[in-house]
């Protein structure tokens, strides 16, 4: 576009590559905990970064009447209690003269009709169309009864075929089950296209996360060893310092299982493990991600299986004693809700046939972090072996995820000295570091992304009912055998003793990050 080109109406106060219509988003749950950690610290950053359109509205919807001057100081406190950066008053003034409040209830068809009305209102005040998104940040109990009435107002159907389609975002758990989620699933395709939908998980907006494919497929150094003759197994952490707090009436429906392995770490293991796309195309990566997923092998339940469960005890937490989930709130003493999972996976393809990947997630273990460690084959020891010991470490390549994000590889260094003595060190890389601290939270680049229609870091329907697929004979399994097999772990640890034999069966240990 020449310099002295006026730039199109639409795209005025944009970036030049991330342009979006005129949009307005639709929060429903507004006055959630989401809403106020993340979402609106989302649209605060995107409008500092100029990243919003020039016509952009934010509507807040809850069964609670909130007047709207009301909600807008709702929203500011929001900002300045969340937000990465600190409350410019006027780069807020020009989100909040453009945010509203409508009051109604997720099954009330005169509530969805009269949102509908306040777009159309906004739309005509404007003299132009505008792109509805819709944010489904609510208790899973109600996802039905918006979509159906979003489709019954109209405004699922709204602008169809046209850039400004509308489109929706659907927070987790998407299901509880294969079951609930394929019904799910089916409600969506009633009143959605496919295209039109945005099922979420932050984690895929975290940086590394999005690095993990730059450093796969833009260094050559990586791809040719990214397969069963270099790598020996793949580990991928999701731990919790925290418990469930006052949270265990919520956590007793969901467990380990289903609040974190079949989706956060699935999405991880997916990038992980998925061949290169043929581009950066949604579909193309999206598809990848599905091959990979369905030639997962079956897991098999019971001694000598592939999979772990645990619930965490008392213990020391920093020093601190903490006490074990059966004496939380809301916990009932005869609880087989695990707190502690951990998986033993198989994929059957070419690049990765003999290659377990392990996968765990808990809560009250020793540290908060996420990672994903690609350990590779030991070389042959022949030129550095201490006598009858074997003393190089394996190479490994770890992205970690959080709380500091970046990514470290293991080599092994000689000692300085007159012997030849080797020992494992390690280079780091870290965002912070690097690029500065501030960079932008995962809801901002998801919250981005939908708007200008790109559904890459979002999950497809089928990939969604895929991992569901697998995991859900286990929750089977283990609903059944209630607190039969359950293994327990002390507060502050990696873990329990069934979790160590998953992986000591292959002659691999547990990675401490």
């Amino acid at each position: 576009m020449a310099e002295n080109q006026p730039r199109h109406p639409f795209l005025q106060g944009l970036s030049k590559h991330r342009g979006a219509p005129p949009t307005v988003v639709v929060i429903f749950g507004a006055s959630g905990d989401l809403t106020a950690r993340k979402l609106i610290p989302a649209v605060y950053n995107l409008a500092v970064d100029n990243l919003l359109p020039a016509d952009f509205h934010l509507i807040g919807y809850g069964r609670k009447p909130i007047p709207d001057d009301e909600f807008r100081g709702m929203a500011a406190d929001a900002v300045k209690e969340f937000s990465r950066r600190e409350l410019n008053a006027e780069v807020w003034g020009r989100v909040a003269a453009n945010t509203t409040y409508v009051a109604g209830g997720y099954d009330e068809k005169p509530a969805f009709d009269r949102l509908a009305a306040h777009i159309a209102e906004i739309e005509k005040r404007i003299g132009r169309d505008v792109q509805p998104l819709f944010y489904i940040s609510t208790p899973p109990s109600v996802f039905a009864p918006i979509l159906l009435n979003l489709g019954a107002s109209g405004l699922a159907s709204k602008h169809l075929g046209h850039v400004h389609h509308a489109k929706v975002i659907i927070e987790k758990p998407f299901g509880k089950d294969l079951a609930s989620a394929v019904a799910l699933n089916g409600t969506i395709r009633s009143v959605f296209q496919e295209h039109q939908v945005y099922r979420i998980d932050h984690y895929l907006g975290k940086e590394t996360v999005q690095d993990l494919l730059v450093q796969r497929f833009a260094n050559s150094i990586f791809e040719p060893l990214w397969n069963r003759t270099f790598i020996d197994n793949v580990q991928i952490t999701v731990a919790e310092e925290v418990g469930v707090g006052t949270r265990g009436g919520y956590y007793e429906q969901s467990g380990a299982l289903r609040d974190m392995i079949q989706n956060h770490t699935m999405q991880l293991l997916a990038l992980t493990a998925m061949e290169p796309p043929v581009s950066l195309d949604a579909e193309a990566v999206r598809d990848e991600k599905v091959k990979v997923l369905k030639a997962i092998q079956p897991l098999r339940v019971g001694p000598g299986g592939d999979v772990a469960r645990a619930q965490y005890a008392a213990g020391l937490l920093g020093g601190k004693p903490s006490k074990g989930y059966l004496e939380e709130e809301g916990i009932a003493p005869v609880s087989a809700t695990e707190t502690y999972a951990a998986i033993r996976l198989s994929i059957n393809n070419w690049r990765w046939q003999g290659v377990p990947f392990y996968l765990r997630s808990g809560k009250r273990m020793a540290r908060r972090v996420s990672e994903i460690a690609i350990q590779f084959k030991r070389p042959p020891g022949t030129l550095f072996a201490e006598g009858e010991r074997f003393n190089l470490a394996p190479n490994t390549l770890a992205f970690q995820i959080q709380p500091d994000e970046g990514l470290s590889m293991v080599l092994n260094g000689k000692v300085p000295g007159l012997e030849t003595r080797t020992q494992p060190v390690k280079m780091n890389f870290r965002y912070s570091t690097t690029f500065g601290s501030n960079t932008p939270e995962a809801y901002e680049r998801l919250v981005l992304d939908a708007m200008i229609g790109d559904g890459t870091l979002f999950i497809r329907g089928d990939e969604a009912e895929t991992s569901w697929r697998l995991y859900t004979p286990v929750l089977e399994s283990w609903a059944a055998a209630k607190r039969e097999g359950m293994d327990s772990y002390a507060a502050g640890s990696w873990g329990p003793p069934s979790a160590d034999e998953l992986l000591s069966k292959n002659n691999h240990i547990w990675r401490k990050p």
